[in-house]
């Protein structure tokens, strides 16, 4: 547990503090938990270390009255220097997925010298810009704007939140019903108040960055999957095509989010970057 911006956050070191920092930063309503231990295990055993961590409102950090969050997005990139800042760490590679990947453009906007480099999963721009961006999927609206969830029941949460990642599992994944069903209960009975993660859907933005993509600096990789119900894969391109100098990764067939199934090649992936990164800050 560590305090940073005047709350309680719960975080999780994996390695040798003595490595190379990466920053792992999950989307709304995402616990640490779906960091997946074994990637992290993956990028600390080549010489990194991890930090993973609990948005306020998920896990055991800090939670708030449900439908009153008392802090907005802007509070949630603020957390992630404040983790950083709690270790010692004075810049760290930052991977970021779906919203935590605008958290992640967001500090390398604002506060570039805290950012080594960028891997953007599953992502869109984080900042305004003359885009002609495809919506989601008409299946994944469909899916949104009809099951319901008694947010006040666990049992509702949970069945909920497996078929959520059901949709957004993408076309050649083998969705793990099961898997999926032991990560969401586990995520669930762990929190504080597992009713309080809805107050990501009522999350004002607050201050934005008034910076544009291109004033990105640091080196960075995009990864999209070209079946992404969430954010379409054109999203992906256009940060590629914004940030100067970035990568773009297309996942054939992959959806939204990490795959477990593919957590050893996008570690791998994630290392290859660190490596170049700081061969060109060398």
């Amino acid at each position: 547990m560590i305090e940073a911006n005047g709350v309680e956050l719960c975080t999780e070191p994996f390695g040798d503090p003595a490595d190379s920092p990466i920053l792992l930063v999950a989307g709304v309503g995402s616990s640490m938990l779906w960091w997946d231990e074994a990637f992290c295990a993956t990028l600390a055993a080549a010489g990194r270390f991890v930090l993973r961590y609990d948005h306020r409102d998920t896990g055991r950090s800090v939670s708030y009255e449900p439908g009153r969050p008392g802090y907005t997005g802007a509070d949630l990139v603020a957390d992630a220097v404040g983790v950083l800042d709690a270790y010692g760490i004075p810049a760290a590679h930052v991977v970021g997925v779906s919203a935590g990947g605008a958290f992640a453009q967001l500090l390398a906007l604002d506060v570039p010298e805290r950012v080594l480099s960028l891997v953007l999963i599953s992502t869109s721009p984080a900042v305004p810009g003359d885009r002609d961006l495809p919506p989601p999927t008409d299946e994944f609206g469909r899916f949104v704007a009809t099951v319901e969830v008694d947010r006040s029941d666990r049992e509702s949460v949970v069945e909920y939140l497996v078929a959520y990642s059901s949709v957004l599992a993408g076309e050649r994944r083998r969705f793990d019903a099961r898997a999926m069903r032991d990560l969401v209960r586990r995520d669930v009975e762990r929190a504080r108040d597992f009713t309080a993660a809805q107050n990501h859907d009522v999350l004002p933005e607050g201050e934005s960055s008034s910076r544009p993509l291109s004033s990105i600096t640091a080196p960075t990789l995009v990864i999209h999957g070209t079946a992404d119900p969430m954010f379409p894969v054109e999203h992906g391109e256009a940060l590629a095509a914004e940030i100067p100098d970035a990568r773009l990764h297309r996942r054939d067939g992959a959806g939204h989010g990490l795959d477990p199934a593919d957590s050893e090649t996008i570690a791998a992936m994630i290392i290859e970057h660190t490596v170049a990164a700081a061969e060109d800050r060398a």
